[in-house]
């Protein structure tokens, strides 16, 4: 491995200048000459793997969809400790780096105790510890805009053993997933009493590392994340010194690897990023490139509690309207069609559980019948309308999550050729899916690819297919109103496609117990629905036929309308394989959850100058 190299000035000269400061005026001395054959010593800069990526995200906090991204990913998988890590197949495995025993020690209240690594500690110097472990019970079963809460709303009780070294956690009933919950622990020594601990401080960065790197620096105006071995880590040590993660355009991707100004690439796979590397494929040095499913998948959420779509015909007449597969064909062609509320493509068994017609396809007919049930008519501008007022919904995207934006976009279009008004807003993400009314802020104009629509590479002439086409998708600028905040009716935004069934469903469709009390406004229940998800909750293995009925149910409610689950890819040439051996990984925590083992590729010491430099 070659590595850069720079050189100290001679420590003989600043002991030269140092004497020639300080030397007495009255009886000056001549100064000897510079020793000029002293061999030097040279300075090794630090070992490095530089990772491309598609862009950084909104934040940085694991358990907020909002935050939910292939950086996000990586950085906890590399920061955060965990106390079970799922392996190859995704099944949990106890990290005793953190946690030296973890084991069901009563059944009569189930309780689940954790004996931690007495060596473990954040970087602050502070212990990993229980109180963690109640930090993050506590905001998951209480705040909203979370990934997987429904476990952590089982828990009644944690409670701190051993100066906090170790932990009971007494869970409602018996448990069966246990396993899945305390990932990600985050520093509460730093968040509890923080203004805004659960969200501020993840929006540039994560404020303290229990892993064995740590998180240096976020440049956004770069593009880039700086990542550093963690010098406290209490176990072994990582191999490289840093890694960079690094926003790369696609049509600067096939000159960033061959001059291996980037290691390897984790974009999503999308058209320009496919074609590209088919230029590479024909060169002397094709690139590996593997595929892997992104955890989340894609997915419209309808606003069921009050407004216009609390009437389910009005949910249905919309669904039936709307063309699942024109949305992905124009958003990420590359993607899986999803077409079930619980699992998705990537998990093992996976069965579709669409119905055949509507709102499985679009069908213009039953979303005419579905309107007209609701009391809609249809006038002869074909917009319809209830006693006079036209149908209009306010659909809502993430401003920093520009695939979701461009969903919302797709979305309008569809609904208005369908009679429907539609007007985006797009205010940041976690307000989005935090607040039940958001800022009329209109998206930024952009332009959404037209079906068929191909790339261009390195800002040459187009590739095999035809030059980019766009279709500028009008939007209302502001919202209905005078600019006060907006309920919005259609939300686009992602779900986990990881982790049991039973918890995924009743995380992402459940009726928490709050809501039911009235202390959550604006969630509503569906009494056929909520008994099947609490069986299919505390279930070992889930009931095929539960699991269908459920299904069921909400094919007819439609609380959501899932589209698609992402495709990741891994792209690395011969040298970072060697020094990687970098996998996709597990769905849950991806590429980067070997980063620990990770050297630097041959010849990356030696990138051209400026190369460290995206602009």
């Amino acid at each position: 491995m070659r590595a850069r190299r720079r050189f100290r000035a001679l420590p003989a000269l600043l002991l030269v200048a140092l004497l020639a400061l300080t030397g007495c005026a009255a009886d000056p001395q001549p100064a000897p000459p510079p020793e000029t054959n002293r061999p030097t010593e040279p300075v090794t800069a630090p070992t490095r793997v530089v990772v491309g990526v598609d862009d950084l995200g909104p934040g940085f906090n694991p358990h907020l969809r909002s935050d939910q991204s292939p950086v996000t990913t990586a950085i906890a998988s590399m920061t955060l400790p965990s106390v079970f890590r799922p392996d190859d197949r995704g099944v949990p495995q106890l990290d005793t780096t953190v946690a030296t025993s973890a084991t069901v020690t009563s059944q009569s209240p189930f309780t689940v105790s954790y004996e931690l690594n007495r060596d473990a500690g954040w970087s602050t110097g502070a212990p990993i510890a229980a109180e963690d472990f109640v930090y993050l019970w506590q905001q998951m079963r209480s705040q909203p805009n979370t990934i997987g809460a429904a476990g952590y709303r089982e828990i009644t009780d944690v409670r701190s053993r051993a100066a906090g070294k170790a932990v009971d956690v007494v869970f409602r009933e018996p448990y069966p997933h246990w396993r899945e919950l305390f990932g990600d622990l985050l520093p509460a020594h730093l968040l509890k009493d923080a203004p805004g601990g659960w969200t501020a401080p993840f929006a540039g960065g994560v404020p303290a590392s229990g892993g064995p790197f740590r998180l240096m620096q976020v440049d956004r105006l770069r593009g880039e994340v700086l990542l550093a071995r963690n010098d406290p880590y209490w176990a072994t040590a990582a191999v490289v010194d840093e890694i960079v993660l690094r926003r790369i355009p696609a049509n600067t991707l096939p000159t960033a690897l061959e001059s291996q100004g980037v290691d390897l690439a984790l974009p999503d796979a999308r058209p320009e990023i496919t074609q590209a590397l088919e230029v590479l494929a024909r060169g002397p040095k094709p690139p590996t490139v593997q595929r892997g499913p992104r955890p989340a998948v894609e997915q419209l959420e309808f606003r069921t509690a009050d407004g216009p779509l609390a009437d389910p015909r009005v949910r249905e007449g919309i669904a039936a309207l709307l063309d699942r597969d024109a949305i992905r064909e124009r958003v990420n062609p590359d993607a899986v069609a999803v077409n079930a509320f619980g699992a998705a493509p990537s998990d093992p068994g996976y069965v579709a559980t669409a119905p055949a017609g509507a709102p499985g396809r679009p069908d213009a007919a039953a979303a005419a019948a579905a309107f007209t049930e609701a009391g809609y008519v249809r006038g002869q501008d074909g917009r319809w309308t209830l006693g006079g007022r036209p149908l209009s919904v306010v659909i809502g995207a993430g401003a920093e999550r520009t695939e979701d934006v461009n969903v919302a976009r797709v979305v309008a279009e569809q609904l208005k050729a369908g009679g429907i008004g539609a007007t985006i807003v797009a205010p940041s993400a976690p307000d989005l899916l935090t607040d039940p009314s958001v800022a009329p802020t209109t998206p930024t104009p952009t332009t959404t690819p037209a079906p068929g629509a191909g790339p261009v590479v390195g800002g040459a002439a187009p590739v095999t297919t035809p030059p980019p086409a766009t279709t500028t998708v009008p939007t209302t600028s502001g919202a209905p109103g005078s600019g006060a905040p907006v309920a919005v009716d259609v939300l686009v935004a992602p779900r986990a496609a990881y982790g049991a069934i039973g918890p995924r469903l009743d995380s992402d469709y459940g009726c928490p117990a709050d809501a039911v009390s009235g202390e959550l406004p604006g969630v509503a229940c569906f009494p056929a629905l909520q008994p099947l998800l609490d069986e299919l909750l505390v279930a070992d293995s889930p009931d095929p036929a539960v699991v269908a009925e459920a299904e069921r149910v909400l094919w007819r409610q439609l609380p959501a309308l899932p589209l698609y689950q992402a495709q990741g890819l891994v792209i690395s040439n011969p040298q970072t394989d060697a020094a990687t051996r970098v996998t996709p990984g597990p769905i849950a925590t991806g590429p980067m959850s070997s980063a620990r083992t990770w050297a630097e590729p041959e010849g990356s010491g030696e990138r051209p100058t400026g190369e460290d430099d995206p602009n």
